[in-house]
């Protein structure tokens, strides 16, 4: 049921937010050199390692290390980066992953 749920939730908040998640991405991509798109590795139900995507608010060069161990985090952010993590809107690419199952949305209720 949860399942079901997750997925109905992740298709309808796709169509909703297509437009903005192609905007987010052409914005990013023009504003800084490389791809749109940040992979990261996560550990998932059972120990599975899966790749979560995220808009990308850090510079390539970025040392690939947690943001708070970075000596100058706000150095390495690309000119719309710290716009995107404040706002959550790095966050959007991950209903992929909730549309995978690699994923699901936290209920408040469990």
């Amino acid at each position: 049921m949860k399942r079901l749920f997750d997925l109905i939730l992740a298709v309808i908040a796709s169509c909703i937010l297509i437009v903005p998640i192609i905007i987010v991405a052409l914005w990013v991509k023009l504003t800084s050199k490389g791809p749109a798109l940040y992979w990261s590795d996560r550990v998932g139900i059972n120990n599975t390692i899966f790749k979560m995507p995220k808009f990308r608010s850090m510079k390539i060069d970025t040392p690939a290390v947690a943001t708070h161990l970075l000596q100058d985090p706000k150095s390495f952010l690309t000119p719309i980066g710290d716009f995107l993590r404040k706002s959550s809107l790095d966050e959007l690419p991950q209903l992929w992953c909730i549309l995978k199952g690699d994923m699901s949305f936290v209920d408040p209720l469990v």
